[in-house]
């Protein structure tokens, strides 16, 4: 049985394979970032309005990443725009030290994520479609349109039951870092797997 489970899994690892290329993945619409400022007064003035800065295609262009902002220091610096070239010039790995990473990821339709933990406090809002939140000791909980993870660290998947594995669905992630965490005397680590080419080195 445990066999037949994993061999499932793996084949929903390689589903929707090069559905995505591009941001928005199909299906799903264009979202805007707006970023704002001060000008010599003091009064707020929007600074920017696009795509954001960092796209990386995930998979076998089955999901894309699209990084909102990231820090790298808390309290964030935000004078002499320090924030805004930070977040420009660096492209974050899974979660940032001491710093914090907004991501909004495209799912293609079915796509299983791989098992994976990053040692922070993670936020998981479904912003379009229908997802399911696997952990690593099996148990499971739906997600629908509006719903929010609060994920303390632990190892866990998602999969993209938008339309019954037929559609394409989006997630906002917000990683904040957080202090080493010691389950039984031992400090659990981050856990790429198969992300790893993604994230490894930044």
């Amino acid at each position: 049985m445990a066999e037949q489970q994993q061999h499932a899994a793996s084949e929903l690892l390689l589903t929707s394979a090069g559905y995505v290329s591009t941001f928005p993945a199909p299906g799903l619409r264009r979202t805007v970032r707006h970023v704002t400022g001060h000008n010599a007064e003091g009064k707020g003035v929007f600074l920017s309005t696009d795509d954001g800065d960092h796209h990386r295609i995930i998979g076998d262009k089955q999901a894309i990443a699209n990084i909102i902002y990231s820090t790298h220091e808390t309290p964030a610096d935000l004078n002499e725009d320090a924030d805004l070239k930070y977040a420009k010039e660096n492209e974050p790995g899974l979660h940032v030290h001491n710093g914090s990473v907004c991501r909004m990821i495209d799912f293609g339709p079915n796509v299983l994520s791989p098992m994976h933990r990053a040692v922070s406090l993670d936020y998981g809002i479904v912003v379009e479609g229908e997802f399911k939140l696997i952990l690593d000791s099996g148990e499971e909980r739906i997600m629908r349109q509006g719903d929010v993870s609060v994920n303390r660290s632990s190892a866990h998947q998602w999969h993209n039951i938008t339309g019954n594995g037929t559609m394409p669905g989006r997630m906002i992630f917000i990683l904040l870092d957080c202090k080493p965490v010691i389950v039984n005397g031992v400090a659990l680590g981050q856990e790429l797997n198969e992300l790893q080419p993604y994230y490894e080195g930044r």
